[in-house]
């Protein structure tokens, strides 16, 4: 099993960064790779990515979600990958999010590919990409503002 675990700061408040990153849909805007998300339902999407020059399809639920705070999920079918994203209130201009994963990378290339950080590197490069897509438009493109809880 392989971990990653990064943050950033944003400028915008923490309910406007929040509100964009619900919109699942939108990911493959500022996430490298990421071909398609779709969500099936309030607790389920459906991911389609190039990863390491492969497409891979997979399905993730969303354990807990809680607005302005967290979203933890877990793959249900696909390589395995889970993990949790949190909102920090800095003030109230300012978020930090910070993402945490983990994975299973599968058959040598991508355990190559982690121990040479790659997975890090895109996760830092998809945060700061996410941060320059909100701060451009200053507004979110949706919101959903529902709780699950575990």
């Amino acid at each position: 099993m392989a971990s990653a675990e990064k943050s950033i700061d944003i400028n915008l408040p923490v309910r406007t960064v929040y509100n964009q990153w619900t919109q699942f849909e939108q990911f493959p805007h500022f996430m490298e790779g990421v071909e398609e998300v779709r969500q099936l339902d309030d607790k389920r999407l459906q991911w389609r990515a190039e990863i390491m020059g492969r497409e891979e399809t997979w399905t993730a639920e969303i354990d807990e979600q809680i607005p302005d705070k967290r979203i933890a999920w877990h793959s249900l079918s696909g390589a395995h990958n889970a993990g949790v994203v949190t909102f920090h209130y800095l003030d109230e201009h300012t978020t930090r999010v910070m993402l945490q994963m983990e994975y299973e990378p599968e058959g040598p290339i991508e355990k190559a590919g982690d121990l040479l950080g790659f997975v890090s590197r895109r996760v830092e490069g998809d945060l700061k990409r996410f941060k320059e897509f909100i701060e451009e438009r200053g507004a979110e493109t949706g919101a959903w503002r529902g709780t699950i809880k575990q």
